[in-house]
């Protein structure tokens, strides 16, 4: 275990992403820590850096309360880390224009988002729901992408950090 001061590697943030969804299926059965790993490696094949790559292995752990908030208060990690994943954690009851524009409105933010929202959008993935769970997942992804100024389908060259993508 690091030091109380120590930053946690990112092997690290891996090792406890991937015990924290040990057991976790996806919607089409999966372990969900391949979803996890997909997301990270989309954000590294993207020019993300390695912050961004933890805030992808730790995007989905607060949501799904695989992870506490306040354990990721806690954590020895850079504030920006948590606050990429406290950025594309969806709060219940939160209409879908206020959670893109917190992702928006945070640095490094929508790499990971973008990565999830193309794993998520897999052809691969969706073929193998129900066709009404794939229509409405996919209606609901590119409604997503479209509040966040991304093109609809493939991954667009998004820089890894865009401090104010939104202009205002």
């Amino acid at each position: 275990m690091p030091t109380p001061h120590a930053q946690l590697t990112l092997a690290e943030v891996v090792a406890i992403a991937r015990e924290a969804h040990a057991g976790q299926r996806d919607k089409a059965g999966r372990p969900y820590t391949e979803h996890l790993a997909a997301v990270a490696e989309g954000v590294r094949a993207r020019g993300g850096s390695d912050e961004q790559i933890a805030a992808a292995w730790l995007h989905d752990a607060v949501e799904d309360d695989a992870l506490s908030a306040q354990w990721l208060a806690g954590a020895a990690l850079p504030q920006s880390v948590k606050d990429m994943v406290l950025a594309v954690t969806k709060r219940d009851g939160e209409d879908l224009a206020a959670y893109t524009r917190r992702i928006l409105g945070t640095p490094g933010a929508l790499l990971i988002k973008e990565s999830d929202l193309a794993h998520n959008a897999d052809p691969a993935r969706l073929a193998v729901l129900e066709p009404a769970t794939r229509t409405r997942l996919a209606e609901k992804y590119a409604q997503v992408r479209r509040l966040l100024g991304l093109a609809p389908g493939e991954a667009s060259a998004e820089q890894p950090v865009q401090a104010n993508p939104a202009g205002d």
